[in-house]
């Protein structure tokens, strides 16, 4: 499975300098694409918002909290998003790809895999963060 470059390029820009809250990424073809970017101001409700009921995709999210001890933190997560209604090939493609596609991301901190919504939730992240 290839990686486009730009998947990279993006993800470096949400790393480094912060350009998007959020990258979902689909796999197209033979490879893994950038599907769709949220600008710095999407909230997590935006994010889930643009992943597909019935489609796997992988995502990346920029997840910006406060300490215990009020410190300004942030966290990028991947998730693995494999609802339940996609198709079994599908599934299957996306889950034999994820490991290499994770290691072209370096700077992943917390993985999470979801199959419906419940499971990638706005307190499991918090949770996760700290």
């Amino acid at each position: 499975m290839a990686v486009e470059d730009d998947c990279k390029l993006k993800f470096l820009e949400l790393k480094a300098k912060r350009n998007y809250r959020f990258i979902t990424f689909k796999i197209e073809g033979q490879q893994v694409v950038v599907d769709k970017l949220g600008n710095p101001e999407s909230s997590y409700e935006d994010f889930t918002g643009s992943l597909p009921s019935d489609e796997c995709r992988y995502a990346v999210f920029d997840f910006d909290f406060t300490t215990n001890e009020n410190c300004q933190k942030s966290k990028i997560f991947f998730i693995a998003w494999s609802p339940d209604s996609s198709k079994v090939r599908m599934k299957m493609v996306y889950a034999s790809s994820k490991d290499r596609f994770k290691r072209e991301l370096d700077g992943i901190q917390v993985e999470l895999q979801a199959t419906d919504p419940s499971e990638m939730s706005f307190d499991i992240i918090k949770e996760r963060a700290y």
